[in-house]
């Protein structure tokens, strides 16, 4: 069971939270945030999620994520799904904001603005593609 938790800006964060505990990530990243071993990574104190920039967690959430990845030591060979046509701006933001401010699993990054989220889907238009680990952290988290 998830234990309440409020944030600074209660906001998106309180959104955030309805949206994760919904099939939507709950199913894979487990109510924990401990993900499932092999498949899915946790969600606790990841570099990628308490990243000073958003912008790479954006993109995994909006176009997904397939291929191998190694975090803390395994190895996760699970897809995310993309949830760019089922989520908006504000729902994206929240759910990250929930992800990366959740004290329980370690995390105190920034939340997510909807603008940030607007802007990064902006730069993915007529991208079908889920992105691999390795193409992900090429690209900047400022971008």
């Amino acid at each position: 069971m998830v234990k309440w938790q409020p944030a600074k800006e209660e906001g998106l964060y309180v959104l955030g939270y309805q949206i994760y505990n919904k099939p939507t990530c709950v199913a894979c990243h487990q109510a924990n945030g401990k993900g499932a071993p092999g498949q899915f990574p946790s969600l606790i104190k990841s570099r990628v999620v308490n990243e000073a920039q958003p912008g790479r967690l954006i993109r995994a959430v909006l176009n997904g994520l397939t291929g191998p990845l190694e975090f803390q030591g395994q190895t996760y060979n699970g897809s995310m799904v993309p949830w760019k046509d089922f989520l908006n701006d504000e729902e994206v933001a929240a759910v990250l904001t929930y992800v990366r401010q959740n004290k329980e699993w370690g995390n105190s990054a920034s939340e997510v603005k909807p603008e940030r989220v607007k802007t990064v889907r902006e730069k993915l238009k007529g991208r079908s593609l889920p992105f691999t680990p390795d193409e992900l952290m090429k690209i900047s988290p400022e971008d």
